[in-house]
């Protein structure tokens, strides 16, 4: 699923909701057949082990070479052997192909490769969910191409990915369904094919910025409503 909107609309806010980072005021958020809103912070604990973040600026520690970065979680857990670790950090840098970078220092790499290696982070830690917060902000047509086919491979293997964007590209290529939300609020859910087609002015704002939509968008008035 691909979580669409501008800046500000609440697209982050949604991601720590389901990370149980940020209780709802109302309604609930289901994963794993658990209503986790009702959970206690040490049972919402192990909820979160199936679950892993690839963060906008990668996040990765800049004391940690590769290696202990992408293998941090499993080290912390403390429930595999160190051969067994560096096997699976190995695997998961094989498959963003950033295997001859695991001893290098963040500092090392490009932008483009410190997304890969925080999503190799998530990978190797097991987590059947993944949570990817702008994973193509600030990178070349290249270097967004390569991660949404990251992305893909990652769905073809039936991994459950939510991936919250504001890059219109992205949300085409990789979503099965797309939400969009504006200001806080629901206005699509559906297919990319059903939002390419919508004529709804707040959709067709966002899709089209210089289009006649987009000023009604930003100026609504009773007889031009956004939706």
């Amino acid at each position: 699923m691909v979580i669409l909107g501008g800046s500000g609309s609440g697209k982050t806010t949604i991601l720590r909701l389901i990370l149980g980072l940020y209780r709802p005021d109302q309604g609930s958020i289901h994963l794993a057949g658990h209503d986790i809103t009702a959970l206690r912070e040490r049972d919402l604990f192990e909820i979160r082990q199936q679950m892993a973040m690839v963060f906008q600026g990668s996040a990765l520690f800049d004391s940690l070479t590769v290696r202990e970065n992408v293998g941090y979680r499993l080290w912390e857990q403390g429930r595999l052997s160190d051969e067994r670790i560096d096997q699976t950090v190995r695997e998961s840098l094989q498959f963003v192909g950033l295997e001859d970078t695991i001893d290098k220092m963040p500092a090392e790499l490009s932008g483009g490769m410190r997304k890969r290696v925080g999503i190799a982070r998530a990978l190797a830690s097991g987590a059947k969910v993944l949570l990817y917060d702008e994973p193509t902000a600030g990178l070349d047509p290249i270097n967004t191409c390569t991660i949404n086919r990251l992305i893909l491979r990652l769905k073809a293997k039936g991994v459950t990915q939510v991936v919250v964007t504001h890059d219109l590209e992205t949300a085409y290529r990789v979503a099965d369904r797309i939400v969009m939300i504006h200001k806080g609020r629901i206005i699509f859910e559906g297919t990319p094919e059903g939002l390419q087609r919508s004529t709804a002015p707040a959709i067709r704002g966002f899709i089209e910025p210089g289009s006649l939509s987009a000023e009604r968008e930003a100026f609504p008035s009773p007889d031009n409503p956004l939706y």
